[in-house]
């Protein structure tokens, strides 16, 4: 079997907004091109909203509670996949690919445990003038190409940048970067379409065309070598959706929705097809493994869509789950989707949905719930996606629906039981809980000093 390269590029925090999926307004003229030469999927989604746990299920192709990374991996956070479960880095490695990675990863601490052969330092030098954030990255990317050129080992080489991500106490807070608004600025239907939004956005749109400009650099890089293209297979993603409230850190769509690309001229993948099945990131592991020819672990949740790609018969998903445990803070809620229903189990009395602004006082609102500081998790929500595909009618106490709601129940059980969801039998504790409860065991007993009068 041949056996193409691999360029896995992943953004942070951009959801599907991009050009391609439909945004007018904002500029994305590489990331559109790669869809229209590969493939676009239309419904891909990640199975947390978060960062680390996201990431985590999408390389290991198993859920965040069943790999380790329930929350994320920095700091006192300090959660991490468990011993023994195998990144897709590592799986490539053992089988013969080049791996190594270049800018940002999320979704564990220990990278030197991976499978990388080559870590790409974030701080390592590139010619030219001075460069940050994805100019650098893609700097390195080609820097990096060139040096592979005409080595017959196939590499596997993972990007990722920190694009679009929010970056707190910078002017409009995505950073140093021009704001965009050349072509208008958009704001979602589920947000509030005012003055503080629209600033918000057109600077999110300048960290997105920042990102878009950094992928047309790699491409251009890697498309220089007609053979090399040809036979390179490019994935580009995001581990969640977009920056903003019931969006990230809420497992309703906006939380959920990944941008999908793909393209693999040599394997077929070209001519801008659009796929609609829903399509889970776990599912991404197992598919470049069968495309590669390399066996999958025995433990993964995923489901190779590599039939999709070869117009060979493929069963859609029927259903995909999504779960948030923590994040900020412990907001444990699981979720079933089907093509036209959404249910949402929420284990604690959270708010509606956790602020992933990063702001004491966010500038941008949603319209569902209108006062969301006074608004706290129903045990069970129920959206007819074809009606009311922004989730904003609970229908979860309707008694005509109360069969919808039962069965969705059973699945979402069913699901959390075959998967190990400690959630069916109480809150994991957290790293810092562990952390803390050592600190405890281990501190000096002082015994008090009588006093007398």
């Amino acid at each position: 079997m041949n056996r193409p390269n691999i360029l896995l590029m992943i953004a942070h925090d951009l959801g599907r907004h991009l050009g391609c999926y439909g945004v007018p307004t904002v500029q994305t003229p590489n990331l559109d091109r790669l869809a229209g030469e590969g493939a676009r999927f239309a419904r891909s989604f990640c199975v947390a909203p978060q960062c680390s746990p996201s990431r985590a299920a999408l390389f290991t192709g198993r859920t965040p509670h069943q790999n380790g990374v329930m929350g994320l991996t920095h700091s006192h956070f300090a959660w991490d996949l468990h011993e023994g479960e195998r990144h897709l880095a590592g799986l490539l490695r053992d089988a013969g690919w080049h791996t190594a990675l270049a800018g940002l990863q999320h979704e564990t601490a220990r990278p030197q445990d991976m499978g990388w052969a080559e870590i790409i330092p974030p701080d390592a030098p590139v010619p030219g003038p001075p460069r940050t954030g994805g100019d650098k990255v893609a700097a390195q990317v080609t820097d990096f190409l060139g040096r592979r050129k005409g080595d017959n080992a196939p590499f596997y080489l993972q990007v990722g940048f920190f694009e679009p991500h929010r970056a707190p106490g910078t002017p409009g807070d995505f950073g140093n970067l021009p704001p965009d608004e050349e072509k208008g600025v958009f704001v979602p239907p589920y947000l509030v379409d005012d003055d503080a939004a629209r600033d918000e956005f057109r600077h999110y749109q300048g960290a997105i065309r920042k990102l878009d400009g950094a992928v047309g650099e790699i491409l251009a890089a890697l498309d220089a070598d007609a053979d090399r293209r040809e036979n390179t297979l490019v994935l580009f993603t995001t581990d969640h959706g977009i920056p903003f409230p019931r969006a990230k850190c809420s497992v309703y769509d906006p939380g959920l929705e990944t941008c999908l690309l793909l393209r693999w001229p040599r394997g077929g993948v070209s001519g801008g097809q659009v796929y609609d099945p829903m399509i889970p990131h776990t599912d991404i592991l197992p598919t470049l493994l069968e495309l590669t020819g390399v066996a999958a672990p025995q433990n993964i949740v995923g489901r190779s869509f590599a039939p999709l790609l070869r117009g060979e018969a493929y069963a859609p998903r029927t259903e995909i789950f999504g779960e948030m445990t923590f994040h900020d803070y412990c907001d444990p809620v699981r979720c079933v989707r089907t093509d036209r229903w959404k249910l949402l189990a929420a284990f604690s009395n959270a708010r509606s949905f956790m602020d992933p602004s990063q702001q004491w006082r966010p500038r941008t609102v949603t319209r569902v719930p209108d006062r969301p500081h006074l608004a706290y998790h129903p045990p069970v929500e129920l959206y007819d996606l074809e009606s009311d595909p922004l989730e904003t009618n609970n229908l979860a106490d309707a008694p005509e629906h109360a069969p919808i709601r039962a069965d969705l129940l059973r699945r979402l059980r069913a699901w959390m039981e075959a998967t190990n969801d400690p959630l069916l039998t109480g809150l994991p504790l957290s790293p810092i809980h562990q952390t803390t409860l050592a600190a405890l065991r281990g501190a000096t007993e002082v015994t008090a000093t009588p006093t007398t009068k």
